[in-house]
């Protein structure tokens, strides 16, 4: 990430090179001008350097300019764009140097750029300020985007789960206890376990699991499956094995002070995964499972229970296995959280490889598709609670297709009601692109069996005549045809 001294030196860097350029003046002649080194020039330039007052009064005069403009974080209108933006909180929260961009070459770039792009980048600064981005929020996304360049396939990672699973000889056991976890976690870091510390504290009722670095304690909260507790004690095994520094304490994570916590949080979730289903054990079912013509929800509910993990991690362990080694990477991953009663659903946490795949989280407060497998089948869980015929994990399977779009969707999804409050549900989704691959890959993706549905993203934007399942009226479709209709006849007057 850019620092704020780094910011200053990059923006007198670009003022530099900008005034040399102007004048017409190549390094040796400014060189000669001002007594300094050309290399010193070039560094100055780049960023790398920033040069003491006596200095900046020569480069001052050679450059035709004032001291004042030269130290200011002003300039004329041309640069001002590039160095509100370089200056502004957005810069410095990216993580450049995780997507292989330096702060030297940034400088390039900008000083380069045409005025068109220059005015684009003003835009684009004026309209974050305006849709107030968060920090966390572009850090998620920036993750995100982290996750796609690599497929999100970490071979490294896996090595490394590999090398401690055959250390530590769990390597052919499977599911791995919370037993065997807790054991591990203080064998090798002499960590302990407290499942009540947390429990009366009402502020902390959110809060899954905390470790106390000073105590060498792991507070974890009541109400947790067994699925649950391995993942925490896993990740902080994660945390401790890999020596990822900074990291969060807590789970769920509060705050976030840099992109590193955030990518390290997912190294340790990603290695947590991969000691649970570990990947040649995997790979080995998934083949199995793929392998098969007819799509049975009795298989992934196998699949779940022989790991004991969460329908997350499972789900989350897909994205990592099948692009690599499935050669399927038009995939999609979604969490969404919904309340039955009030017909409320958010869509809380995303993953998409390859595109930007429908759906994805909106923030106009439009209101998702109802007819999504991963919303309508929470109307069957709360039929089968009702009913006293469900009490666990639901899975279904739903090809997608999109209105008005060539997007069709193979999609799986599993749905858990809270036990305390069945209205209150989670849904976890992965969605897979249809397209030959996939066809040939997956055979049951064509079964019958399988029910198929057009669907759209949101109830505003979605034009399906008598949608029984539809929350809002489609006012963005009825806006967009009204200005047709206008346009249409003003044409006429012409």
């Amino acid at each position: 990430m850019i620092s704020d001294n780094s910011a200053v030196r990059l923006i007198f860097g670009l003022k530099l090179k900008t005034l040399r350029q102007q004048l017409g003046m190549n390094y040796q002649q400014l060189s000669e001008a001002t007594g300094m080194a050309v290399s010193y020039l070039h560094d100055i330039e780049n960023g790398k350097k920033y040069p003491k007052a006596d200095k900046i009064i020569l480069l001052a005069k050679a450059l035709k300019v004032d001291y004042d403009y030269l130290v200011s974080l002003t300039a004329k209108k041309r640069l001002q764009p590039i160095i509100d933006f370089m200056n502004s909180d957005f810069i410095g929260i990216v993580p450049w140097e995780h997507f292989g961009v330096t702060p030297s070459s940034l400088l390039n770039i900008f000083a380069n750029m045409p005025d068109k792009i220059t005015a684009f980048i003003s835009t684009m600064l004026k309209r974050s300020q305006t849709v107030q981005l968060s920090k966390e929020n572009f850090y998620t996304a920036a993750l995100r985007s982290y996750q796609d360049l690599h497929d999100n396939y970490f071979e490294d990672l896996e090595n490394s789960v590999l090398k401690f699973r055959e250390k530590l000889k769990i390597k052919e056991q499977l599911p791995v206890s919370v037993e065997t976890l807790e054991q591990l976690l203080y064998k090798l870091y002499k960590i302990k376990v407290d499942r009540k510390g947390m429990n009366n504290i009402t502020v902390l009722k959110n809060i899954r699991s905390f470790y106390a670095s000073n105590k060498n304690v792991l507070y974890i909260n009541k109400g947790l499956s067994k699925a649950q507790e391995k993942f925490l004690i896993g990740r902080e095994i994660a945390f401790q094995h890999l020596k990822l520094s900074p990291r969060p304490y807590e789970t769920i994570v509060q705050s976030l002070a840099s992109f590193e916590i955030l990518l390290h949080n997912f190294y340790a979730s990603y290695f947590t995964n991969a000691l649970l289903m570990p990947e040649d054990k995997f790979i080995e079912d998934l083949q199995q499972l793929f392998a098969k013509n007819n799509w049975r929800s009795e298989d992934w509910e196998r699949l779940i229970n022989k790991y004991g993990v969460t329908a997350e991690s499972l789900m989350h362990r897909l994205t990592t296995i099948i692009p690599g080694h499935f050669g399927i990477d038009q995939i999609f991953f979604l969490r969404i959280k919904g309340d039955v009663s009030s017909n409320q659903y958010e869509l809380t946490k995303e993953l998409y490889l390859s595109q930007l795949h429908n759906p994805y989280i909106n923030t106009s407060q439009e209101h998702y598709c109802r007819r999504w497998i991963a919303i309508s089948i929470m109307q069957e869980v709360k039929q089968k609670i009702a009913e006293k015929k469900f009490n666990g994990t639901m899975v279904r399977a739903q090809v997608s297709k999109y209105w008005q779009t060539h997007n069709n969707y193979f999609c799986i999804t599993f749905v858990k009601a809270q036990v305390n409050n069945p209205d209150k549900m989670e849904s976890v989704t992965l969605g897979l692109l249809i397209d030959q691959k996939l066809l040939q890959k997956i055979p049951f993706v064509n079964n019958p069996s399988v029910p198929v549905r057009d669907v759209s993203t949101t109830c505003e934007r979605c034009g399906i005549l008598n949608c029984k399942e539809r929350a809002e009226k489609p006012t963005v479709i009825e806006y967009l045809d009204k200005v047709t209709i206008i346009n249409e006849s003003l044409q006429k007057l012409n």
